[in-house]
């Protein structure tokens, strides 16, 4: 880059006013504009009162020494290159004031070619650092602005997400008549319970979203095993039991971990502690936690819920058959972390209540 002396005004700060003129004369001569003062106070003034490229300061001077008003500068014009000019040639003030951010310290006399030197030189160091700043705040702008486009695409991609749930799970419930409050409860039931394990505040979230697809497979039984009134028969039942491993079938292979973990829920919400569950007779911790999860949360809200049969169990009810099938149907702690929680889980109930007129299917065909 080029230095033009015309562009840049210089201040000069020196008590001696014969050096005062003399470095004026100096700067002048090639071109540069140039104002003195002849202590720091006189100096600050004239640094408020217009804008300087540079400044070339005596360090001892009466008043605010040359060191008190580089820090003072520095802290309120951070653009401003500053040359420091003494008669005492002290390693340590050199040091010290090199560190603070002087660009240069010179020794008296300083005859005119070290004067331009040195001044150039730190014109052309103010402007590198000014274009590294302006750079930095550039990049730093961009960051901003990309990580502002970065959240409200992954926002858009949450819901975009959390609608293609909601839509399967939908879907779903036209087939069995379910109330999609029916889901509603029992997700929340489910992050209720993942929060109560302490899990992760995303998985949790997965976990509710996930689990409003555990009976999307229902969509794959046929109308007049799905909505038939009365009991089951044997055979009836075993179709209907299929449900689980068709929804495993419809969301296995997603790439998108809501539905992966939908599959897990879909295939095992049905499978019980003891071993005696389906699709696939697990056992214990064989059986996936979110599914585990499920198992408590889905039967509860069936259990609780009216249906086209029956009214709604009082809660006190369905809690003692719960409990009946601790270690059983259900994950002991899981079962226990959920029943001490009754206060929140009322919550969700009011929260999320059905309708008057809003009933659904038989029991057995969503929580058998």
């Amino acid at each position: 880059m080029t230095i033009e002396p015309a562009e840049h005004r210089i201040l000069v700060v020196d008590d001696e006013i014969d050096l005062q003129s003399i470095f004026k004369r100096f700067l002048e001569l090639e071109g540069f504009v140039c104002d003195v003062a002849s202590s720091g106070e006189e100096a600050l003034e004239r640094l408020e009162e217009g804008v300087f490229s540079l400044m070339v300061t005596d360090i001892n001077m009466p008043g605010m020494s040359g060191i008190e008003l580089l820090r003072t500068s520095q802290e309120n014009y951070p653009d401003l290159a500053v040359i420091m000019a003494t008669g005492v040639d002290d390693r340590q003030v050199a040091v010290r004031a090199l560190e603070m951010g002087a660009y240069a310290y010179v020794i008296k006399p300083v005859g005119r070619n070290e004067l331009i030197i040195n001044v150039v030189n730190g014109l052309r160091r103010r402007y590198l650092e000014m274009a590294h700043r302006r750079q930095q705040e550039e990049l730093e702008a961009l960051v901003r602005i990309r990580t502002r486009k970065l959240e409200e695409a992954r926002r858009e991609l949450a819901a975009s997400g959390e609608e293609t749930v909601l839509r399967l799970a939908k879907a779903a419930e036209f087939r069995d008549n379910e109330t999609a409050q029916h889901t509603v409860r029992m997700s929340q039931y489910c992050a209720l319970i993942a929060r109560g394990l302490g899990l992760e505040k995303e998985r949790c979230e997965l976990i509710r979203l996930a689990s409003q697809l555990h009976d999307v497979g229902k969509l794959g039984i046929p109308d007049a095993i799905l909505l038939k009134p009365g009991r089951l028969t044997r055979e009836e039942f075993s179709i209907m039991k299929e449900h689980a491993a068709f929804g495993y079938r419809i969301l296995a292979d997603s790439r998108a971990p809501v539905l992966r973990i939908g599959a897990i829920i879909a295939r095992g919400h049905h499978e019980k502690f003891d071993g005696s569950g389906y699709p696939d007779g697990l056992k214990g911790e064989e059986i996936p936690l979110e599914a585990r999860i499920a198992a408590v949360a889905d039967v509860f809200d069936a259990l609780t819920s009216r249906r086209v049969y029956k009214e709604a169990m009082p809660v006190f009810r369905a809690v003692e058959i719960l409990r009946a099938e601790r270690g059983q149907h259900f994950d002991p702690h899981l079962l226990d972390l959920f029943l001490g929680r009754m206060d929140e889980v009322n919550t969700i109930r009011e929260q999320f209540k059905d309708l008057p007129d809003a009933v659904s299917g038989t029991l057995q065909k969503t929580s058998s």
